[in-house]
This record gives C-alpha cells, sequence and structure tokens, in this order.
C-alpha cells in the first residue's frame, strides 16, 4: 500500500442514510444533552424509556462510539456525544429550516387554485363543485379559464392550470385523466322547426346532410359528433360556446347538437325540442386531466375528489 492510501484512511461506501442517524435519533440525543436525563427526553418526545435507550444504543452501533454514559444519578454524554451533539444540532436546525421552507411552498400552493375547463362542464358543473370546494378551503382563489378541450390540455402542458376538464372521446396527449361523469349529446331544434313534429327517428345519413349549429373544431362536444359522422357533419354556423349555440337554436336558425346537460331547462319549457336518433354513438366521458406524472395535489386533489361525490 502505498503512502498516499495509508493517509486517505478507510473507504466509506454506501448511502448517507445507512451511515447518519434520522433526524428523531438525533433530536433524543439533543433533548438527553439539554435535560442530563435519557428518562426525561424520551418523556418529551412522546416515546417510552426502552425505546429511548434502544434508539440510543442503535445510533452508537451505527456511529462505533459511545455517546451516553448511563447511572442512578442521570445521562451525561461522553466526550465523542457532546461533539456528535454539536454536529447534530446543525442538521436538526437544517432540517427545521427546510421544514419551514416546505410548509411556505405547501401555503403558496393551497392559496390558489387555477382551473381550465371545456364549456359544458364549465358552464354547468363546475359552478356547484366550486362552492363545494369553498366550503371546505374559503382561503384558497379560485380562478377559472373556459375554453375548448385543446386549450385545456394547452394550459396545463404551459403551468398555466393546476387541473382540467375536458369532454372529448380522447385524452390529450402528455395528460394523464380520470373519469368523473356521463354525457350524451342530443340533437335538438325550436318548436317551429319540422324535425319536431316528425315521428321517426333520425338517420344518420340525414343528420349528416343537414347543416347544423355546432362549436368549433376542437371542442369536446364537435369531437363527439365528428367523430359519430365519420368527420361529415356540415356545419350551418359555428360558435365557441354552448351558451351561444343553445340561443341559435332558440331563435330558430336551425338545428343543433349539444350536452343534454346544457339543455334539461330548455326542454322542460318548450324552448328546444330533442329530436331521437338511430344509429349515432354520442355518449362521452367528462374527465379529468392533469399532466402525466403529476397527479393534483392541495386544492386541485380536493376539487378532484369533489367531483366523484
Amino acid at each position: 500500500m502505498s503512502n498516499a492510501d495509508e493517509q486517505a484512511g478507510p473507504t466509506v461506501s454506501g448511502s448517507l442514510a445507512h451511515r447518519v442517524p434520522d433526524l428523531g435519533a438525533l433530536e433524543l440525543l439533543l433533548a438527553v444533552a439539554r435535560l442530563g436525563s435519557l428518562g426525561g427526553a424520551a418523556r418529551e418526545l412522546g416515546i417510552t424509556q426502552p425505546a429511548a435507550s434502544s434508539r440510543i444504543r442503535s445510533m452508537e452501533r451505527q456511529l462505533g462510539v459511545a455517546l451516553v454514559d448511563r447511572s442512578p444519578r442521570g445521562s451525561r454524554l461522553t466526550d465523542a456525544g457532546a461533539l456528535v451533539t454539536d454536529w447534530a444540532r446543525r442538521i436538526v436546525e437544517a432540517a427545521e429550516a427546510f421544514d419551514v421552507g416546505a410548509q411556505a411552498l405547501r401555503v403558496r400552493r393551497d392559496s390558489r387554485l387555477r382551473v381550465a375547463a371545456s364549456m359544458t362542464i364549465a358552464e354547468y358543473l363546475l359552478p356547484g363543485w366550486l362552492l363545494a370546494l369553498r366550503a371546505q378551503r374559503p382561503d384558497t382563489a379560485v380562478s377559472l379559464h373556459a375554453g375548448n378541450s385543446t386549450v385545456v390540455a394547452e394550459r396545463l402542458l404551459s403551468d398555466e392550470a393546476d387541473l382540467g376538464f375536458v369532454e372529448g372521446l380522447s385524452v390529450p396527449a402528455g395528460l394523464d385523466s380520470a373519469v368523473i361523469a356521463h354525457d350524451r349529446l342530443i340533437v335538438v331544434t325550436a318548436p317551429g322547426h319540422a324535425w319536431a313534429r316528425r315521428r321517426r327517428s333520425l338517420a344518420a345519413r340525414e343528420l349528416a346532410s343537414t347543416p347544423l349549429i355546432l362549436r368549433e373544431k376542437g371542442s369536446g362536444t364537435r369531437q363527439v359528433l365528428d367523430a359519430a359522422l365519420g368527420g361529415l357533419a356540415r356545419p350551418l354556423i359555428e360558435l365557441s360556446s354552448t351558451t351561444a349555440v343553445k340561443a341559435a337554436a332558440v331563435s330558430g336558425a336551425g338545428p343543433a347538437v349539444l350536452s343534454e346537460l346544457a339543455v334539461g331547462e330548455e326542454l322542460a319549457m318548450r324552448r328546444l325540442v330533442s329530436v331521437p336518433v338511430d344509429g349515432v354513438a354520442l355518449a362521452r366521458d367528462l374527465r379529468a386531466v392533469w399532466p402525466t406524472g403529476h397527479r393534483p395535489t392541495g386544492p386541485a386533489r380536493d376539487l378532484l375528489s369533489l367531483t366523484r361525490g
């Protein structure tokens, strides 16, 4: 062996977690140093004296030195124990600073919630969920951006939203999801439209050949309809919100395809009439979405749990 090797001393391997005592053991050692009693330190930390003795012995085996001399008059630190205690104090103080910083991050996270939702969910489901969240978290400020499913995905992926909700048939790339509800699209017209008086269901071919009041491409509603009709839906008017499509249909501008959630009141008041359709799959799942691998935490997690209530 060379002189350099002799001066280097023994090789230390393995992770720090296996070589350095855990915070609980270090806090116990500090309490023994402060109180001069292993029993008093155990009571202060809420553990039994046998558990405290076992933890000290385990720490001594781990470090390879005696730390505490025990006697009927109490416990005192050995010279090595006093030195280890000084080092332990710095580690515990650093851990306390770490804890304060982590708490500050959680407070900042929990003080706001940014939600992005496609239009139908934003207009007809989210208000109730957000009211329930406010009862749980009155100090959390919530911002809501309503847009189509494509916009929701963009905001999540650019870190402009903490949680999103979409209505399309598929989950946008880069996002994880959970189904939170089910919905169905229906064909509606004003009572004066010829379809309101028909006795037979519409066939898919007739629906595809008729100009309709539609949501814009990129919306979940449009995705479902285009998929159901093989991309053959013909727009009479394209509008960017469910409310606008509904208003146009009520005015008699033409038939529309809308979420069943959005037209309950209009159907009950006979401002719109539902037209049955055969051979067209118009059911869809409503989903909560978030960036892949980043499951919601804090207020976003609480809102997600409320959607399943």
